[in-house]
This record gives structure tokens, C-alpha cells and sequence, in this order.
């Protein structure tokens, strides 16, 4: 029988391998096999590794954000106030470890500071969105390294956006429907209404209906807690009704009855922070932290980062499928993309190099410009050189002849004194000669 199985073509043998999909049988267990421990195994494995959580707060400055997360984790984080004079939206993030029983979490909160303190608010989103894709692009690196190490990689990507709304008790300002639908494909969001013991019971329960319906006619995407699991369907599927929780913080602990408890003093009474009559601070930790805080790190992975993942790859030439909707392998797609990268290389080279040709042509012929300039310039100059020596040796011919005629002159004046001179004496010496031999002369 075997012989007569391994007699026939390759593809006859082939044909006995079952392919993914088409039909999987179910057989039953002769005994216990032990594959029943997994899900021990991975708990074990996931609380030895830790669990990472990252939530990011944005909100206007004095919505009492750092007081929320607080008294969310019971503890006090560490933080400068916020002041409400910044020059722009800034995000600061802090990471945290956490330990409680055996379970360590490492949790990161990224706060927005000057968030609406502008007066040009037009653009308060964009460090935001700026900052939640710069955590996708980090996790898509590192995700495409050769080397990973993506078990001791800490995951930064935002796995929580709480949003806080200021309890105006009319609708929602522009800034935060505007902010909420850039961000509602990027991260969970989690609208809440923050210090909500500023307005009344009634004013609360319109205000949550107008908020609702706001979010709605603008079409931005808040994020649902699943019902598709049946342990927690019945207490998402009420919690959804219950959106936008309202909350109040804080982490002063006051005596009520014989217990104490968190709670805010006012001159009129005391609202206390987990009584569900008085806000819905216990709503939002039982579906933040203690339900649904897995379901929020998945839906970060496998929807948000998904989505931002396959629009960098299409980006960058990657796709699933050819035009003619066959499998397209990865080194196909590389190969297309280098030969797409080369033929851009060559064009950019080719365009660079008659540009260079260009710019000397261009520079030669301004270099010829300006040699005609400066020979012509030689030329006047040259000229003017020639024309003010000719004038200089005129100048000096004519200071020449004066010099000489004024020596000249000058000789003939000394040859005419000589001469006078010389006849003066002549006369003196005759008249002496004369005195001498007529001494009456001398009498008279």
C-alpha cells in the first residue's frame, strides 16, 4: 500500500497536502495532551514582562487634567502647574512604573500645555497629531529593522486619548470639534466633561445629550467599548450609553460618616469623587483601567497603527497586490521601487547636470560681461592717463620756457648793473684824478 502511494506523479503526492482554510476537521483527544496551560503560560510570560499604558490628556489649561490622573491611580505624579501664558501647544509626557500586586505597569501620561490659550487657535491640533505620528513612525522603525527587539522595545504609541471638555453646559466650542475629528483616526478617544460639578444635574444631562449629538452631525468617531465579548457586554454596552462621563477630581480625603473618603469641600456640601450619584469618576476607571485597558492597547495596534502603517508602506511603493490582482511579493515590490529610485536618480542627475551646464554657460558669459566692462574701463582710463600727461607735459613745457626767460631776464639785469657799475667807477676815479692835479678845485 505504501509503495502504491509513493508510485504516482509529484503532483498526485501534492494533492494529499491540505491547504489553510479549505476545510479544517475537528478530532477528539484520546487523553489529556497539556496544551489546556497556555493561557497560563501567557499570563505568566505578560506579568514577567510588565504592561506598558499611555494615555494622553488634552484639554484646556485648568481643567484639573494632573489632579484626574492622580486620583485615577491613587498616588501623586509629579509635575510643574501649567501656566496659561506658553506661546504654543507644547506636549510633555512623564513615564511612570506602577506596581500593583504582582503586576508592573509602566504608564506614560502626555499632557498638552497651552492647549486653547492662544488667540490664533486655528492650528492647536497640529503638535498633537505632530506627536501621535511620530510615536507610530518610532514603533514602524523599529518594526522594520533587521534586528529586532520589539519584546524590550518600550511602546510609546498613545493608547488612550481622554479629552476634556470644559463644562460650559451649552455645546461644544469649535476647537475641540476640530481637534476631536483630526484625531479620531489616530487614537481612542475618550470625551469627558471635566469638573462637571460646576453645573446642575439637569444642565449635565443636556449637556451630555448636546454633546453627543454634536459629535455625531460633525462624524467624529469616539471609541465604543466592545460588546462582542460576552463578559463584558452588558456593562459596555450600558457604560456606552453613559458617554461623556462626567468626572471630578481630587486627592484630598475627607471623613464622610465613619470612612474616608475622596471628595471635594464646598460652603453649600461635599460632592464626594466615587459616588456615582455625584459624577462618573468610578464609570471611567471600571472602563479604563479595569475592563477594557487590553482592548484599548489592541485597538491602538490593530486599528490606528494598522491604518497609519499601510498608508506609510503605499507611501513608499509597497502594495499587496499588482494590477492584475496577483500576490506581490516584497522583493518584487523592492526591485520595482529601486528601479523607480535609479530611473528618478538618473532623471534628477541628468536635470542637475544641464542645469550645471547652464549656470557656467550663464557665469561665462557674465565673466565675459564684465571683462568687456573692465577693458573698456582700461581703455578710458588709459585715455584719461595719456590726456592728463600730455597736459602735465605742457604744463611743464610752458613752466620750462618761463624759467628760462626768467633767467634770461635775469642775466641781462646783471650784465646791465655790472656795466653800470663799472661806468660809476670809471667816473669816480677820474674825478679823483682830476681834483689832485687842480687843487683849487678843492678850495672851490
Amino acid at each position: 500500500m505504501e509503495a502504491e502511494a509513493n508510485s504516482g506523479s509529484p503532483e498526485d503526492s501534492w494533492a494529499f497536502i491540505q491547504r489553510p482554510g479549505e476545510g479544517c476537521r475537528t478530532v477528539p483527544l484520546a487523553g489529556h495532551v497539556g496544551f489546556d496551560s497556555l493561557p497560563d503560560q501567557l499570563v505568566n510570560k505578560s506579568v514577567s514582562q510588565g504592561f506598558c499604558f499611555n494615555i494622553l490628556c488634552v484639554g484646556e489649561t485648568g481643567l484639573g487634567k494632573s489632579t484626574l490622573m492622580d486620583t485615577l491611580f491613587n498616588t501623586k505624579f509629579e509635575g510643574e502647574p501649567a501656566t496659561h501664558t506658553q506661546p504654543g501647544v507644547q506636549l510633555r509626557s512623564s513615564t511612570y512604573d506602577l506596581q500593583e500586586s504582582n503586576v508592573g505597569l509602566k504608564l506614560t501620561i502626555v499632557s498638552t500645555v497651552g492647549f486653547g490659550d492662544q488667540i490664533n487657535k486655528e492650528d492647536s491640533y497640529k503638535p498633537i497629531v505632530e506627536f501621535i505620528d511620530a510615536q507610530f513612525e518610532a514603533y514602524l522603525q523599529e518594526e522594520l529593522k533587521i534586528r529586532r527587539v520589539l519584546h524590550t522595545y518600550h511602546d510609546s504609541r498613545i493608547h488612550a486619548c481622554l479629552y476634556f471638555i470644559a463644562p460650559t453646559g451649552h455645546s461644544l466650542k469649535s476647537l475641540d470639534l476640530v481637534t476631536m475629528k483630526k484625531l479620531d483616526s489616530k487614537v481612542n478617544i475618550i470625551p469627558i466633561i471635566a469638573k462637571s460639578d460646576a453645573i446642575s444635574k439637569s444642565e449635565l444631562t443636556k449637556f451630555k445629550i448636546k454633546i453627543t449629538s454634536e459629535l455625531v452631525s460633525n462624524g467624529v468617531q469616539i471609541y465604543q467599548f466592545p460588546t462582542d465579548d460576552e463578559s463584558v457586554a452588558e456593562i459596555n454596552g450600558t457604560m456606552n450609553a453613559h458617554l461623556p462621563f462626567a468626572v471630578i477630581g481630587s486627592t484630598e480625603e475627607l471623613k464622610i460618616g465613619n470612612k474616608m473618603m475622596k471628595a471635594r469641600q464646598y460652603p453649600w456640601g461635599t460632592v464626594q469623587v466615587e459616588n456615582e450619584a455625584h459624577c462618573d469618576f468610578v464609570k471611567l476607571r471600571e472602563m479604563l483601567i479595569r475592563v477594557n485597558m487590553e482592548d484599548l492597547r489592541e485597538q491602538t495596534h490593530s486599528r490606528h497603527y494598522e491604518l497609519y502603517r499601510r498608508c506609510k508602506l503605499e507611501e513608499m511603493g509597497f502594495k499587496d497586490t499588482d494590477p492584475d490582482s496577483k500576490p506581490f511579493s516584497l522583493q518584487e515590490t523592492y526591485e520595482a521601487k529601486r528601479n523607480e529610485f535609479l530611473g528618478e536618480l538618473q532623471k534628477k542627475e541628468e536635470e542637475m547636470r544641464q542645469m550645471f551646464v547652464q549656470r557656467v554657460k550663464e557665469k561665462e558669459a557674465e565673466l565675459k560681461e564684465a571683462e568687456k566692462e573692465l577693458h573698456e574701463k582700461f581703455d578710458r582710463l588709459k585715455k584719461l592717463h595719456q590726456d592728463e600727461k600730455k597736459k602735465l607735459e605742457d604744463k611743464k613745457k610752458s613752466l620750462d620756457d618761463e624759467v628760462n626767460a626768467f633767467k634770461q631776464r635775469k642775466t641781462a639785469a646783471e650784465l646791465l648793473q655790472s656795466q653800470g657799475s663799472q661806468a660809476g667807477g670809471s667816473q669816480t676815479l677820474k674825478r679823483d684824478k682830476e681834483k689832485k692835479n687842480n687843487p683849487w678845485l678843492c678850495t672851490e
